[in-house]
Order: structure tokens, then C-alpha cells, then sequence
């Protein structure tokens, strides 16, 4: 019997071309470009009107001359110049105009309106020198990251404040008492060593909010926010700041609220320590 041929076929496949991985590139780099968008979306709206009023302003090109505007919260920065940036309080907005109405009167050459005109570059850079080293002290500090909104250092008109706020659910102060929770005392002594070597003399002002009407006040505000401001000097001379470089420790009660449109805020709440402009120096013939 004849054997039945049997034939196999073998289909040789050709091997595809090499397409690279170029896409690939652009495809990680559309997703990174998605989560930066999405994450700027986030940020955005989790930041409220003041603040993108304060970042606006930094990044303003008049904010390298000496004034004080902005808004509020560690990013309630401050720029640097009305001309160019108008103030967040009517309080402030009547003390620029009173100093411009000043300046305007005094126009003797060598009086003091032009000691004035020639002081801000210097002390614009010492501000700014002593913020950073401020914030270079809070580095240190493992709770820094929680204690962010709590904490405000700006500049101002008179120098740099470095201010202790109350936020909801946290604050610096135990309620209707001077004495302050252990974490206010650790911001202050890390803060106190650069305080004792920079130049600036120390004002130290407490306020608080208004009470909610039908709300019981814990404490008279006159004398709570005086004694708040004690117990801030008191840290801060434990902590190695020499008496002298104090100048003045005041309550200042509800009266100068943050937000004046709502004083109930808990924000109002703080103890703000400003580190004083230094005075010009005053030529000989000043007085002649």
C-alpha cells in the first residue's frame, strides 16, 4: 500500500519594524502635566480670597519699595508699597494718607521728610533678612507643619511682625486665661535666640475678638490681653532676651480686630511681637 504524502507548511512570520518609545515620553509627560493642573485646580480653590489678594501683590513689581498692604494667614503677605498695592485695613489706608499729606507739607530739603524718602531700601533688606532668619529658627521645630496658619511673620510700617494666631480648633492660649499652651511656649524659645542677636527693639501687643452676642466673655479683654502679652515677655526673657530690648507690652482688648468686617473670628485672637525699624541716624545739622 502506498504511504500518504504528508506536507507540512511552515509560515515563516517577518518581524515587526521597531517603533520606539517616544511615546511613551509623551504620554508620562501629558499625565505629570495632568496632576500639576488638577493639583493648581485643588490649590486654588482651597485658598481663600485674601490670600490670593496677599500672593498677587508679592508677585506685584512694586513690592520692593517700603509700605505696608496685603492680607492675612502665613501667606498673609505683605507687599511692600502702596503705589502699587493698597492697603488691607482702612486703618492702614488713613495712616498712609496721613504720612503721604505729611510728606507733602515737608518740603524743606534736610528736614525729616527726606531722612524718610531715603531710609526705605535699608530697611526693607533688614526686614527681609530678619524674617528669614525667623523662619529658619521654626525649621527646627518637628511640629512647624500644624502650627503653619498659627504662626504670621510680615512686614509692616514699623518694622516685622511676628504674630501668635488663634485658629478654630487651635489655639495658642488656653481659653479665658494668660497662660499659653505648651506649644506657644516652645515657638517662643525657638524664636527667642534670634531675636537676642538681631538689632530690632520688641513691642508686644496682645488682642482678642469681640464676644458673640448672647455668648459669655471668658475674661476681661483689657486684662486678658495684657496679661497674654506679659506671658509672651516673660518667655522671652527666660529665654535669653535681654530687658532692654523691650520697648512696650499692651493689651489692646477687641479694638483692632484683623478682620474688622467680622470681629468674631478667631483669627482677631493673637499676640503680635513687632520688631521695631531702627531710627535713622540724624545728621549734625538737622536742628540748625
Amino acid at each position: 500500500m502506498t504511504q500518504p504524502i504528508i506536507i507540512i507548511k511552515k509560515v515563516k512570520k517577518a518581524a515587526h519594524g521597531h517603533h520606539g518609545g517616544a511615546w511613551k515620553i509623551a504620554y508620562a509627560d501629558f499625565v505629570t502635566a495632568m496632576m500639576a493642573f488638577f493639583l493648581l485646580m485643588w490649590l486654588i480653590s482651597m485658598t481663600t480670597q485674601e490670600q490670593k489678594i496677599g500672593l498677587a501683590e508679592y508677585f506685584s513689581p512694586a513690592a520692593l519699595s517700603p509700605a505696608t498692604s496685603g492680607a492675612g494667614g502665613i501667606l498673609y503677605g505683605r507687599a511692600l508699597d502702596t503705589s502699587g498695592n493698597k492697603p488691607s485695613t482702612p486703618r492702614e489706608a488713613e495712616r498712609g494718607s496721613a504720612e503721604e499729606a505729611d510728606k507733602a507739607r515737608s518740603t524743606t530739603p534736610g528736614r525729616a521728610s527726606d531722612l524718610d524718602a531715603s531710609r526705605p531700601a535699608a530697611s526693607v533688606q533688614a526686614n527681609y533678612s530678619a524674617i528669614a532668619s525667623l523662619r529658619q529658627a521654626l525649621q527646627s521645630m518637628p511640629d512647624i507643619a500644624e502650627l503653619s496658619k498659627n504662626i504670621v511673620i510680615e512686614p509692616t510700617k514699623e518694622g516685622v511682625d511676628v504674630s501668635l494666631v488663634d485658629q478654630d480648633g487651635r489655639s495658642m492660649f488656653r481659653e479665658g486665661s494668660v497662660e499659653p499652651y505648651e506649644r506657644t511656649r516652645r515657638v517662643l524659645e525657638a524664636l527667642a535666640p534670634t531675636l537676642r542677636r538681631l538689632p530690632n527693639r520688641l513691642s508686644i501687643t496682645g488682642h482678642t475678638s469681640v464676644a458673640r452676642p448672647g455668648s459669655t466673655r471668658a475674661g476681661e479683654p483689657w486684662s486678658l490681653t495684657a496679661g497674654r502679652a506679659l506671658a509672651v515677655r516673660e518667655i522671652l526673657a527666660g529665654s535669653g532676651v535681654p530687658n532692654d530690648n523691650f520697648v512696650s507690652v499692651v493689651g489692646r482688648a477687641d479694638t483692632e480686630p484683623v478682620f474688622p468686617d467680622n470681629p468674631y473670628l478667631a483669627p482677631n485672637r493673637r499676640v503680635t511681637v513687632t520688631l521695631l525699624n531702627a531710627s535713622p541716624p540724624v545728621p549734625p545739622n538737622i536742628l540748625r
